[in-house]
């Protein structure tokens, strides 16, 4: 009877390039909760969520942080709250016309006497 190799080649163990493909084209996602507690009092919670997958899968499922993180995206457009920002310039700038435009009994528009 010839021996088939083929077999023995299935159940040999896979290399780690093997599985970290598998995980990353497929994702791993591992989850806990870690509860320190002393005489039935809970003192403290940790929730832990992790998700391994390559950035393609990650995309797929909908988790994208990375591209308007201004710290991991070299994009200008990333940089989050430069819209924000020059919003609140051009109100501040606002609210001080407003309040210089209001004149108060007994002085000058804009003038204001402390106590």
């Amino acid at each position: 009877m010839p021996i088939d190799d083929r077999g023995a080649l299935q159940r040999q163990p896979q290399g780690l390039v093997d599985i970290l493909d598998k995980i990353l084209d497929k994702g791993l996602v591992v989850a806990g909760d870690v509860k320190v507690s002393l005489a039935n009092v809970e003192l403290l919670t940790i929730q832990l969520r992790l998700v391994i997958c390559s950035i393609d899968k990650a995309e797929a499922i909908g988790i994208n942080w990375w591209r308007s993180d201004r710290f991991y995206s070299s994009d200008p457009r990333a940089v989050s709250g430069g819209d924000d920002v020059e919003a609140l310039k051009t109100r501040i700038d606002e609210l001080e016309r407003q309040l210089n435009a209001r004149s108060l009994p007994g002085g000058k528009g804009g003038e204001r006497k402390g106590r």
